[in-house]
């Protein structure tokens, strides 16, 4: 009879465990998928501000002995250190300290695509650029590249990356290879002292802007978007979270920067198209959305959005993570140069062409299962 009452008490508590599985993510799984997220932005952007930080003094030493050798060390510089800033893109598109509409510094990180003829002279108008109007921009310094940043319009950027970039390597007029920007523009070329003072302006700009990101998002602190971030109900730091990967999986990352420069054949609209870096772009901002879902941010490891769901439902996991699996290998999968598929003569019908779209339509499918992973979880979010 004992027996009986155990196996039946057994039975009991087995149910009562599997209608707890049944009944979604618990409160302290929630609070733990936040608190590592927030351990993982921090990381990430202290990453990213570490490799700008390199650049930066690889910039400094080729401004002080303008070599090539120098050069192509800043170079290799801003190529790495993009590529650990890609991942962060994933932390956007929810109002965070990066892209609060009142204060928010995206704008003069990552703003894109960039008209050269607003900084420096271009193949047809060597005269063009704030660096070649000392008459109407005499002193160039950080309140003025940041004062002209976008203004009258939004391909008027003066600082961030591509600023950087764009003056490391010059218009990309190689039909193969990148931009081929002289030594000389440092050195004996018209305007060289102002050129000079302008890169390493916007990189010290750049590294201030990353430390605003670091801070923002620091553990200890009462005062900063972490704080605020942790404590606000979790639902509602998880709508962010989900939001973030889900708006830049398809309105940003499938539809901005491919589809548009896809169907328009646009280098101009390519997101590095100075230093032919844009497939690498693309891969760093995928890697980001994985990032996000797994809870896997390299050095800082712990439960993700694939945790919560897996808790409601395990179908819809396994579907997204698949989707989200094939897409990072998809976005691999593009041969570089990007601007190579983006020729006139280049049919359709051809194998970059076809890895370029297929890696689209596989982002742009994903995001429909992020939209109804976040309804499962009883999460309301908003994508292009």
């Amino acid at each position: 009879m004992r027996r009986i009452v155990l196996v039946v008490v057994a039975g009991l508590m087995a149910g009562l465990l599997a209608a707890c599985g049944e009944s979604g993510p618990s409160t302290e799984l929630k609070q733990d998928v936040v608190a590592n997220y927030a351990n993982g932005v921090h990381h990430l952007y202290a990453e990213s501000l570490s490799s700008a930080q390199a650049m930066d003094r690889a910039i400094d030493r080729f401004l002080a002995e303008p070599t090539p050798a120098h050069l192509e060390a800043a170079k290799r510089m801003w190529l790495i250190a993009r590529d650990d800033y890609g991942p962060t893109e994933a932390f956007r598109f929810y109002d965070g300290p990066i892209d609060h509409p009142e204060d928010g510094p995206e704008g003069l990180i990552n703003a894109w695509p960039l008209d050269e003829a607003y900084i420096d002279y271009v193949v047809d108008n060597p005269s063009a650029g704030i660096i070649n109007d000392a008459e109407t921009f005499p002193v160039i310094n950080a309140d003025l590249l940041v004062s002209l940043n976008e203004e009258g319009g939004e391909a008027n950027v003066s600082t961030g990356w591509h600023a950087i970039e764009f003056l490391l390597w010059g218009q990309d007029l190689s039909v193969a290879g990148p931009g081929e920007r002289s030594v000389e523009d440092f050195t004996t070329a018209a305007n060289a002292d102002r050129r000079a003072t302008y890169l390493a302006v916007a990189s010290d700009l750049l590294l201030q802007h990353l430390q605003d990101m670091v801070d923002a998002w620091a553990p200890g602190r009462g005062d900063n978007y972490r704080a605020e971030f942790t404590s606000v109900d979790t639902d509602e730091a998880l709508r962010r979270i989900i939001t973030g990967i889900g708006e830049l999986s398809r309105g940003e990352l499938a539809g901005e920067r491919m589809t548009v420069a896809y169907e328009a054949r646009s280098q101009e609209d390519e997101h590095s198209c100075f230093s032919d870096n844009t497939t690498a772009d693309i891969v760093g901002n995928a890697l980001g959305i994985q990032m996000v879902f797994l809870g896997n941010y390299g050095q800082v490891a712990g439960p993700g959005v694939l945790d919560l769901v897996e808790a409601q439902d395990a179908e819809i996991a396994e579907q997204l993570a698949a989707q989200i699996e094939r897409s990072v290998n998809l976005t691999k999968a593009i041969d570089a140069p990007f601007d190579q598929h983006l020729l006139e003569g280049v049919s359709d019908a051809d194998a970059g062409r076809k890895a370029v779209l297929d890696a689209i339509v596989a982002l742009e499918e994903q995001t429909d299962t992020i939209v109804s992973a976040a309804q499962a979880l009883g999460i309301t979010i908003s994508v292009s």
